[in-house]
């Protein structure tokens, strides 16, 4: 039996009293989108607050609202930002709270997000081959409270393309069919046609939402989400968040031509844009991304990797940050200098806004330091000789000070790693059933496999793949068609099933990166390159991350079953492995794959079918649900029927998909 939302409201433990001073973000930042919900002035006996963020750059802060929570209160300050809500009777939710079973019901946020196509500069170059959300690039930020429900409503106005949006990290508990991945959870959304995606704010933290369809996120349909929820440590206000990306001034799938030859070569990329704006090549000025900060307070900075293919070390000079989230998962605060962030990885850091005074690095008497974004080694590919400035902002103590930094990068490992392992402590911890992994039942090997046929029947390419079979899904023919199967085309890649029985039981995966070809797999080539595994539907827990693939067979692997890392992206190293573990409590065929978008578009991803008969059964009980899938892919099968839509008239669909 499914847990209900009026159920949710049973909770744990803690005390507070709520108020919230902010101020706003200055320079480049995402449109901040309006919402509407049908509660009228709230009366005071439920939680009715100011979120801990800071305002827009409107000037308007974002408010909480609990109106089924009557008797409770909020319990956050700017001293202690752990507990959320307090309720009447000991009861509270907190950052102690299981919140994979345990939420507030919040209010529903309504929002509208229109696809186009538009022509993007970025960074002082001219991409016409740009797609956005509501006119702006990164598209606008959407933002929710712990607990509440949130529908977005996506209407597609591109000409040639079809499109979907993926709530990158959340969840979708019972709603699988809202995770957004065109060929799994849904038809593309045709040309003219919307489609309302509506799911609970289960998880609170900051991360992306971003279009499925192929590679059209690279060409701009990215934006932020922001869930508010409690912290670990401590601050005083909040700011917009930070979107890095790579960024290239040609489309994405022209890019990807280079790949479709007999001799492939890297799709590469011109720059570096953080919330949208950069310096090419420092040739072409434009405006910096600016935030400026008062001496001692203490800012939430909420950092994204939305890239194609970078890996990124952030840091801004003379100054520490607090880490004290992983993705959506708030782990016990710790100290650095710089971040390693992975594509699709995010982190909630706390910016104490004293800057460091040494012999080395003194501070700079202007106010002004160097925000930078490193391309970690190994992990990034642009055109050569045109390597991107890793000064791409600027930290103010003065905001009408114009002048350039000339403060120094301290000299830290460009390394492409995650994150030290050992210093991502949840707050809420997992303890992972303690068993003896059979790797050879559990193991993938990322590496290249021949796949004939695709996208022409005379093509013979290699591919990326985990396994024997690289994914090629079928637009207009999703797997959520086709949940009766019992066998599966190869095609779907759907290599792992976790049936009924293994309900809320652990799944053990090890993947290996093989740096050079193997005896055992002649058909297959491996090559030394890393690669950051996105998960949909659920977190893992971290049990073991190293840099030599054959550990695994020789023994050398110690699991961490403990309170684990956990996340929903990690790095698998080059010539390494990973071993991860998930508990099998979401119904849902859901995709892990290389956020490497070049990689994903060549088939490196699986589908994990959890639960096909319980998944049945939900779906069942909803037909409302299935008969709005039917209605979007009849809407696409009659689009795509008409060749005069398409951009290739001889060949639609020349990549894996997603």
């Amino acid at each position: 039996m499914w847990i209900t939302d009026a159920c949710k409201a049973v909770v744990l433990s803690f005390v507070a009293v709520f108020h919230y001073p902010s101020v706003s973000d200055e320079g480049p930042h995402q449109d901040v989108m309006t919402f509407t919900h049908g509660h009228s002035t709230p009366e005071i006996d439920y939680p009715y607050f100011d979120s801990p963020s800071g305002p827009d750059q409107d000037g308007k802060v974002f408010t909480c609202n609990y109106t089924d929570l009557k008797g409770w209160k909020p319990c956050t300050t700017k001293d202690d930002r752990s507990c959320w809500l307090k309720g009447p009777y000991d009861q509270n939710f907190t950052i102690n709270t299981d919140y994979e079973n345990f939420w507030p019901i919040g209010i529903t946020r309504e929002y509208h997000l229109n696809v186009t196509d538009q022509s993007i500069n970025g960074d002082g170059v001219d991409n016409p081959f740009g797609k956005v959300f509501n006119g702006k690039y990164p598209g606008p930020w959407i933002q929710a409270c712990w607990g509440d429900l949130i529908k977005v409503t996506v209407h597609n106005h591109l000409k040639y393309n079809g499109t979907t949006i993926h709530w990158h990290g959340l969840r979708q508990l019972e709603t699988f069919e809202m995770d957004g991945v065109n060929g799994v959870t849904q038809c593309p959304i045709a040309p003219g046609d919307s489609y309302t995606y509506t799911f609970r704010a289960v998880q609170y933290g900051t991360s992306w939402y971003h279009s499925h369809y192929s590679l059209q996120y690279a060409d701009g349909l990215a934006g932020p989400i922001t869930i508010y929820g409690p912290s670990s440590a401590p601050f005083d206000e909040g700011r917009n968040p930070i979107l890095i990306t790579d960024w290239s001034h040609r489309s994405a799938f022209q890019s990807w031509q280079r790949e479709l030859v007999p001799n492939p070569t890297r799709p590469m990329m011109n720059g570096v844009l953080i919330n949208g704006v950069g310096n090419f090549a420092g040739s072409f000025p434009r405006e910096r991304f600016n935030m400026t900060v008062t001496k001692g307070k203490k800012y939430v900075l909420r950092v994204i990797n939305t890239s194609v293919d970078t890996t990124w070390i952030f840091s801004i000079d003379n100054h520490n940050f607090t880490v004290m989230s992983t993705d959506f998962v708030p782990i016990h605060p710790y100290s650095v200098s710089h971040l390693v962030l992975g594509i699709g990885q995010r982190y909630h850091i706390v910016l104490d806004a004293n800057p460091t005074n040494t012999t080395k690095m003194p501070a700079n008497p202007d106010g002004n330091y160097w925000v930078r974004t490193v391309g970690a080694t190994g992990c990034k590919g642009f055109e050569p000789g045109n390597e991107p400035d890793e000064r791409q902002g600027i930290l103010r103590y003065n905001a009408s000070s114009k002048l350039v930094p000339t403060t120094f990068r301290e000299n830290y490992s460009l390394e492409c790693r995650d994150e030290a392992y050992d210093r991502l402590s949840p707050v809420y911890e997992w303890n992972v059933d303690k068993v003896k992994i059979n790797y050879t039942k559990s193991q993938f090997d990322i590496g290249l496999s021949k796949f004939a046929h695709r996208p022409e029947l005379m093509d013979n390419f290699t591919w990326w793949a985990f396994g024997e079979n690289p994914l090629w899904l079928n637009f207009s023919n999703p797997t959520i068609l086709n949940l009766k199967n019992t066998t599966w085309d190869p095609d779907y890649a759907v290599d792992l099933v976790v049936p009924d029985e293994k309900k809320d039981k652990w799944v053990y995966i090890a993947i290996t990166a093989p740096p050079a070809p193997l005896k055992s797999k002649p058909n297959r080539a491996f090559a030394p390159v890393a690669h950051p595994l996105h998960l949909h539907g659920h977190d893992f827990a971290l049990l073991a991350q190293g840099t030599n693939f054959t550990d695994l067979d020789t023994g050398n692997v110690t699991l961490k079953f403990d309170n684990p890392p956990r996340r929903d992206v990690t790095l698998l190293p080059a010539g390494g492995y990973l071993v991860v573990a998930f508990k099998a409590d979401n119904p849902g065929s859901w995709l892990f794959h290389c956020h490497i978008a070049w990689h994903a578009s060549s088939g490196l991803a699986i589908q994990i079918l959890e639960q096909q008969k319980l998944l049945n059964r939900i779906l069942d009980q909803y037909p409302e649900k299935m008969k709005e899938v039917n209605r979007v892919c009849d809407n696409w099968n009659k689009w795509f029927k008409n060749d005069t839509n398409h951009w290739n008239a001889h060949i639609f669909q020349d990549d894996s998909g997603i």
